[in-house]
């Protein structure tokens, strides 16, 4: 811009000294100053061409932020629409054990008994997998429907809500539960079988019992694209159907 303004002023400079001359100009010049007029005049279309050279860039380089704008502008209304809409299922950052655990567990070097370890495992409940949307991409279109991808994922979502609270009430004591625990309990303890010894599964009594999702076709169809994606397999007997995570 300061190059723009000196090119700018030199320029009213010029035009004021070509402009005594030509006041001048009422009386006969001499010859070595009608040269030095023509030298002015070339200078000055030199001038003119400079100052045009300068406007262009500067034209150019507003051009250029101009896009630069229009470039972060959309870049920033894509990263609120992301901060608007993250997906539910993704999984949560874990967080770290912290400097009083860590040093106790430096100091507590010993192997943890049996019956921990054995507390510890019956503890654990596996969880179906979210399906990404490359998978989702992969499933039929036929097999898909309406279903849409957020759509997959909360039944997911709804299935493991319903594997939790099952395998909650399962590996407890049947001393310390409800009636109503009690009667599930014996239920889930029923439904067990050869197969299904150290895997965990839901039947739809299980989906009914503890989530709002709504066993009918679409369900169905729900479970033809997890079984699609290999997250669960289906296993029958006794009039039952069992759905084993994968």
């Amino acid at each position: 811009m300061s190059d723009l303004e000196d090119i700018s002023r030199h320029f009213q400079e010029k035009l004021w000294s070509l402009q005594q001359m030509l006041d001048l100009s009422v009386v006969e010049l001499p010859q070595i100053k009608m040269k030095k007029f023509g030298q002015e005049l070339c200078g000055l279309e030199g001038l003119l061409e400079e100052l045009e050279r300068c406007v262009d860039e500067q034209k150019q380089q507003l051009k250029n932020l101009k896009e630069m704008q229009d470039v972060y502008q959309q870049a920033l209304q894509d990263m609120q629409h992301m901060k608007n809409n993250v997906p539910p299922h993704i999984p949560k950052k874990k967080t770290g054990v912290n400097a009083n655990e860590a040093g106790k567990d430096s100091v507590d070097s010993q192997p943890a008994p049996a019956q921990n370890l054995k507390k510890t495992s019956r503890s654990f409940i596996k969880e179906m997998g979210f399906i990404t949307t490359l998978e989702f991409e992969g499933i039929p279109q036929y097999m898909k429907g309406r279903v849409s991808y957020e759509q997959l994922n909360a039944a997911v979502s709804s299935m493991n809500a319903a594997a939790t609270a099952k395998y909650k009430i399962f590996h407890q004591s049947v001393k310390g539960l409800s009636n109503h625990a009690r009667k599930l309990h014996q239920r889930f303890k029923e439904q067990e079988t050869k197969e299904t010894k150290g895997q965990f599964f839901v039947v739809e009594e299980d989906i009914r019992e503890f989530t709002q999702m709504k066993v009918d076709k679409r369900f169905q169809g729900i479970l033809n694209m997890l079984r699609h994606c290999q997250r669960l397999r289906e296993l029958r007997g006794g009039g039952l159907t069992r759905y084993l995570f994968l």
